[in-house]
């Protein structure tokens, strides 16, 4: 009888430490899981930059240079007529003009202060005034804030092949 109430015990024992391994192991597996929602190319979540990161890649490209990249930032501003290009947080006031590879994907026009992970190519281009003219009016900006844009813009600027949104 001894022998099977200590059986009992050690089996109880054993049971529950093996609950308690799989409750911290749930606990953290949600801690870790984050959800993105995707568009475009599969984007791998791994390895991505800081924004903190790009700008500095930024500000060592001349005009007309690309380099493939993937980084974090904060959506600043979304494209409101069909969510064609966004707008990313850099550093120190900086933003990086991103639209999609091919116009093959469109984003939701209600992500401004949501967190994404971009993965395309990044290059420094002068924005005519034209094409800054037109980004302007997607902002829903008054006509007298158009006409006053006059000289092509030094602009960080992204090709996104695919985008993840932080949900």
């Amino acid at each position: 009888m001894k022998k099977i109430n200590i059986l009992i015990g050690v089996l109880a024992v054993f049971i529950s430490c093996q609950s308690v391994e799989k409750r911290e192991k749930s606990d953290s597996s949600k801690e870790e899981l984050v959800e993105y929602a995707s568009f475009g190319a599969e984007v791998d979540v791994t390895g991505a930059s800081s924004h903190q990161d790009m700008l500095a890649t930024y500000q060592q490209l001349k005009v007309s240079d690309t380099v493939t990249a993937k980084f974090t930032a904060a959506v600043t501003e979304v494209c409101q007529s069909k969510g064609c290009w966004m707008k990313l947080k850099l550093e120190d006031g900086k933003e990086a003009m991103v639209r999609f590879k091919d116009y093959g994907f469109f984003v939701p026009k209600d992500i401004a202060g949501k967190e994404v992970i971009v993965n395309g190519n990044a290059f420094v281009d002068m924005m005519s005034v034209e094409d800054q003219q037109h980004y302007a009016e997607d902002e829903g900006k008054s006509a007298e804030e158009i006409a006053l844009i006059t000289s092509p813009k030094k602009t960080y600027s992204f090709e996104a092949s695919g985008v993840l949104i932080k949900q």
